[in-house]
C-alpha cells in the first residue's frame, strides 16, 4: 500500500515509528508536511498539491495534526477524503476532539463519566459559576478552553482565589474566550492515566505523575510515567469515549475518583511515549489497523462501482 503521514514533524518520535513500522511491513510510506500542502477546490476534482505537484494517489492517510494547525490540517485531510483515500481518523472526529466543549458535551451523552464542569465567557457571574461546583472554599480547576498539555490551566484553592484568577483571564482577553471550570478531584491529584485505544481495544497505557506537587501530570510538564493495568471498568469507559469521538485511534486521559473513572481528555493524535515505558508496539497496532481497514474500504469501492 501507499500510505502518506501526514506530519509537519517528521523528525517526531511518533512519526518516525509509524513510519518504520508501515516499511518493515512492505508499505511505501511518504511523509507530508501538511502545511506545505493547498488544496484546489472545483468541480467534481478535488485536488491537494504539495511543495507546487499534485500529491497522487495514496490508499491511505494517517493525521498527525498539530493542536495549534487544527483548522488547516483538517481541510487537508477533508480534502484527501473527499478524493476516495481512507484516513485514520477522519477530518470531522479530529475537528470533535479538539473542541473541549464540544468533547465534553459528546462525552457526556454517550454516558462516559467525566468532571462535573461549567463553561462560560461571561464574567458578570462568577459566584454563579462557582457555587455550581459546589461553591465556599471548594478548589476547583479552571482552564482556557484552547488549552493543550497543561498550559493555561490553574488550580484555585478557594472561592476568592478562583475569583481573581477568572477576572484576570477575563480581563485580558478582550474579545471573550470559553472559560471551563471543573471540580478537583483530590484523591487524584497529580496523577492520571493515558489509555491509547486502536481499534476499539487499548494496546497499552500509563499512569502519569507529577514530580513535585503540581496538580498537573502531563510529560510535557516534567511528570513521570509508568506502566498501569486497567481496571475492566476503566478499560470499558476508555473504549467509549474514543467511540464517542468517532476516534479509531486515541489517547484517553482518565483520572481515578471516588466514583469511578472519570475522563478529563480525548487526544487525536497522541504521542507514543508510552511505547518507551510499557514496551507496548503501538505503532504496529496501528498500521496493523491501516491495512485491515484500508483493504475494506477498497473491497467496498469496488462493490459499489
Amino acid at each position: 500500500m501507499r500510505i502518506a503521514i501526514l506530519s509537519n514533524g517528521p523528525g517526531n518520535y511518533s512519526t518516525k515509528r509509524l513510519k518504520e513500522e508501515a516499511q518493515q511491513r512492505g508499505h511505501e510510506v511518504k511523509v507530508i508536511k501538511y502545511r506545505d500542502c493547498y488544496a484546489s477546490i472545483e468541480k467534481d476534482n478535488p485536488a491537494v498539491s504539495y511543495k507546487g505537484k499534485d500529491l497522487g494517489t495514496f490508499d491511505a492517510i494517517i493525521p498527525r495534526i498539530a493542536a495549534y494547525m487544527t483548522r488547516y490540517g483538517t481541510a487537508i485531510v477533508r480534502q484527501l477524503e473527499m478524493q476516495g483515500v481512507y484516513s485514520l481518523s477522519s477530518s470531522i472526529s479530529i475537528v470533535r476532539s479538539r473542541d473541549k466543549l464540544r468533547s465534553l458535551q459528546l462525552l457526556s451523552k454517550a454516558g462516559v463519566e467525566i468532571p462535573k464542569t461549567v463553561v462560560s465567557r461571561n464574567s458578570a457571574d462568577i459566584d454563579g459559576l462557582i457555587d455550581k461546583l459546589g461553591g465556599g472554599n471548594t478548589p476547583v480547576i479552571i482552564k482556557l478552553a484552547q488549552s493543550t498539555h497543561g498550559k493555561g490551566v490553574v488550580l484555585a484553592e478557594s472561592k476568592k482565589a478562583a475569583k481573581s484568577v477568572l477576572q484576570a483571564f477575563y480581563l485580558n482577553d478582550q474579545d471573550g474566550t470559553n472559560i471551563m471550570l471543573q471540580e478537583f478531584v483530590e484523591e487524584s491529584a497529580g496523577t492520571d492515566i493515558r489509555a491509547v485505544v486502536v481499534g476499539g481495544r487499548v494496546v497499552a497505557s500509563m499512569q502519569r505523575k507529577s514530580l513535585d506537587d503540581d496538580f498537573r501530570s502531563n510529560l510535557h510538564k516534567g511528570g513521570q510515567g509508568t506502566a498501569v493495568k486497567l481496571t475492566d471498568e476503566e478499560r470499558k469507559t476508555a473504549i467509549r469515549a474514543a467511540k464517542a469521538m468517532g476516534l479509531s485511534v486515541a489517547g484517553v486521559d482518565l483520572m481515578r475518583s471516588k466514583r469511578g473513572p472519570l475522563v478529563l481528555e480525548v487526544n487525536a493524535s497522541p504521542g507514543f511515549g508510552v511505547e518507551k515505558i510499557t514496551g507496548r508496539n503501538v505503532a504496529g497496532a496501528i498500521i496493523e489497523y491501516v491495512e485491515l481497514n484500508a483493504k475494506r474500504r477498497k473491497k467496498k469501492d469496488k462493490v459499489g462501482a
